[in-house]
């Protein structure tokens, strides 16, 4: 009903503001795509000319490469171990009740709402204190404290959409609880493990605060664009910053295909059981 009293007006004043909301966001984001073939050095219109060389100059960069190993090596351990806990603590909540449950719950997804700068500063007191920090693997062990509770939190909202009662029904039939799991638990969440992979590298790939305070001389990708920054405007930073976004935008844009197209799969299951 509220369909046929829909107001036109209404509905093009809201496409309109998420319009303008989403210029907003990504008019930098754009800038920095136009100036990255931009031939000046400095960032001007109209633009001096059409040119891939700080591409050319990206890539010829071996302190680019040193970085882009590191963030590559960071996020794909950082991906694989934040999942794997993401999913431990998603079906611990999802399969047991205990005393405090409110309280894990809290603390298991409490890191991603402490300021990075904070949870940096934490991060380097913690890990300088167990000897730990200035290592390629203290990025790794801050950067799992902060994509885990996003792992979890994918999972945990596939597992919602499970009837509890499907993996007791695997054991009464004669399945161990590693069987369940491996048989019920595992290809149901599949989609969600796959995505949280994918948006738990994301965001390592593109963290640079806690980074840069535990990081060292083992600099990922986002903390040297941070060092080509100081003292200088390098137009290589737009070309870095282009190929950073891309890569982010196509993690995010892959979970997000998953997860919808789970999502598309079990609506047209249920069609068909109506």
């Amino acid at each position: 009903m509220s369909d046929f009293n829909r107001n036109p007006l209404i509905d093009w004043a809201l496409k309109l503001y998420a319009l303008l909301a989403f210029a907003f966001v990504f008019a930098p984001i754009a800038a920095s795509f136009v100036f990255s073939f931009n031939e000046d050095r400095f960032p001007s219109l109209p633009l001096g000319g059409f040119s891939t060389k700080w591409y050319v100059a990206v890539a010829t960069d071996p302190l680019v490469w040193e970085g882009l190993q590191n963030t590559l090596a960071v996020g794909l351990t950082v991906s694989i171990v934040a999942t794997a806990l993401g999913f431990g603590a998603a079906y611990t909540d999802f399969r047991y009740r205990f005393f405090g449950k409110p309280v894990y719950l809290a603390l298991a997804l409490l890191p991603p709402t402490i300021p990075v700068v904070i949870l940096g500063l934490a991060m380097l007191a913690f890990l300088s204190r167990v000897e730990l920090s200035g290592h390629g693997y203290s990025v790794m062990i801050a950067h799992v404290v902060m994509c885990a509770p996003f792992a979890m939190a994918i999972i945990r909202l596939r597992l919602s959409q499970m009837d509890p009662d499907l993996e007791a029904a695997a054991w009464n039939l004669g399945a161990s609880e590693w069987g369940g799991m491996r048989h019920v638990i595992l290809p149901f969440t599949r989609p969600a493990i796959f995505a949280a992979l994918f948006i738990t590298m994301a965001v390592s790939f593109d963290e640079f605060a806690v980074a840069w305070f535990v990081s060292g001389l083992n600099e990922t990708l986002p903390v040297k664009v941070l060092g080509f920054l100081q003292g200088q405007v390098s137009p290589r930073i737009n070309a870095i910053g282009t190929f950073v976004f891309v890569t982010s935008m196509v993690l995010v844009i892959l979970a997000q295909v998953l997860l919808m197209k789970r999502s598309a799969g079990q609506d047209v299951v249920a069609d068909d059981k109506e």
